[in-house]
């Protein structure tokens, strides 16, 4: 078969990939054989397109020549050519920003070499219509219940939960985790996770437990991913690819384990939220498995950054920027809150705190050196009264509430608040408290410790003159 005049044929892009395979089974050299005008225009010419390692086609060459070694495009590549069997797929690798429509057909093979079309679309904008074509209806049913219930959900937590149990359900796997990460603090957390009855694997929870520096290795994945929007390890010739690119992970994996894994980052908007993985799932349906969960992480990535904007939103409403402890909005939700409580409680304790000194250390220092003692102030008050809720009520004034305490604590927790170290010469806390046996009388409480602290203020600054600000 000419090779060159069969493409030539065809409009779309579209060229003719080859399969090596070795006499032991594993797959040998994948290459761009020949591609039509509209094909080698889209390496050579197409200035908007996707950016390519190299912009000169030469026919036979290496796929990798052109873009990095990507374990997904090997395996529909093998499942065309090779296993001739039709493949027709949708993919955004995060690689490129753009999306592709991707069809294989299966050819002739010359001996061990064995050959496919390859044919793509290339759209910057995401088609949903090609997202929903490309799994079958059993797929799509499933993903079509986890859509249903991230949008109806009013307890997030659990209805995440709930979706990983579907999501090992469908990929039959031994366990499904979605692990969410904090680029800038360099933290990870388990969002959710599943595992089978006696799969006999840690959970995530345990093996970030023992594994305080497990971070380190999720730093390694995207690297490891090269720009591919997953990774899908079937076998051991797959996971000799770990072993070769993440000899850590490799480790991690194989000491847990795991035999077999589908592995998915969570995005949104191009920012990195997680990752979703299944492990020890059936690789006899790969194909099917790869297309739900590419669709299903479209929505989850999508739920988990509105669950986060909330939550910073939240944080943002209750949260004081500058020192970290609630600010004045939150203590008065929370005033109002405990007065609304049909059933009061008993054994409250009220305490403000103000600084002495702020002003003389801004005038002295400047407001920088203010805003760090502002900032010690509400870390050591955090540190004293641990079981409590800080809150900064105002410019330098704190408040304090104690549930279920003792006013022999507040005594000896007042005295070391005001023997703190703040940091700064002369900076020290006036404070206040009072104990309260039952909360129905928090705002005679409240005026109770405001009025004590203003008496200890007044105190120190009898006693220190030079320091009246």
């Amino acid at each position: 078969m000419d090779l060159q005049k069969f493409v030539d044929c065809l409009d779309t892009m579209t060229c003719v990939m080859s399969v090596e395979m070795k006499e032991d089974g594993k797959r040998g050299d994948i290459r761009i054989v020949t591609g039509n005008k509209a094909y080698i225009d889209s390496i050579e010419s197409a200035w908007d397109g996707p950016q390519l390692m190299m912009n000169k086609f030469i026919p036979n060459s290496l796929y990798q020549n052109y873009f990095p070694k990507d374990l997904n495009f090997e395996e529909i590549c093998y499942r065309a050519a090779v296993l001739k069997k039709p493949v027709h797929t949708y993919v955004h690798p995060d690689r490129f920003d753009f999306w592709f429509n991707l069809f294989l057909l299966p050819l002739h093979n010359e001996g061990n070499i064995y050959y496919c079309t390859y044919t793509q679309e290339v759209t910057q904008q995401a088609d949903t219509e090609q997202m929903a074509k490309k799994v079958n209806h059993e797929v799509t049913d499933a993903v079509l219940n986890t859509c249903i219930k991230l949008h109806g959900s009013t307890d997030f937590k659990q209805t995440i939960n709930d979706v990983i149990v579907e999501i090992r359900k469908i990929c039959n796997a031994s366990s499904c985790t979605i692990l969410t990460v904090d680029q800038k603090e360099k933290t990870c957390e388990v969002l959710a996770d599943d595992r089978a009855e006696n799969s006999g694997l840690e959970s995530m929870a345990n093996i970030l437990n023992m594994d305080r520096d497990f971070y380190s290795i999720v730093e390694t994945w995207p690297d490891t991913l090269s720009g591919s929007n997953c990774l899908i390890i079937k076998d051991e010739n797959d996971m000799d690819y770990i072993k070769e690119k993440n000899p850590v992970w490799y480790n991690s994996l194989t000491g847990a384990d795991v035999t077999s894994i589908v592995f998915f980052p969570l995005k949104n908007s191009g920012k990195l939220l997680g990752y979703m993985w299944a492990t020890n799932f059936e690789i006899s349906n790969a194909a099917n498995i790869k297309e739900a969960l590419e669709l299903t992480t479209y929505f989850v990535a999508s739920s988990l950054a509105t669950h986060q904007l909330l939550k910073d939103m939240k944080t943002l409403s209750s949260v004081d920027m500058l020192t970290g402890v609630l600010n004045r909005n939150e203590m008065n939700n929370r005033i109002d809150s405990i007065l609304r409580y049909e059933d009061p409680f008993e054994n409250l304790g009220i305490v403000f705190a103000d600084i002495n000194g702020l002003k003389r250390t801004n005038d002295e220092n400047g407001h920088g050196a203010g805003d760090q003692l502002l900032k010690n102030a509400a870390h050591v008050l955090a540190d004293i009264f641990q079981d409590g809720e800080v809150f900064r009520a105002g410019g330098d004034e704190y408040m304090i509430l104690m549930p279920n305490t003792t006013e022999s604590f507040l005594a000896d927790a007042v005295e070391r608040a005001r023997a703190a170290d703040l940091g700064f010469k002369n900076a020290c806390f006036a404070a206040g408290y009072s104990f309260l046996p039952n909360s129905k009388d928090i705002l005679k409480g409240l005026h109770e410790a405001d009025e004590r602290m203003y008496v200890d203020k007044e105190a120190f600054y009898e006693a220190h003159p030079d320091l009246v600000r």
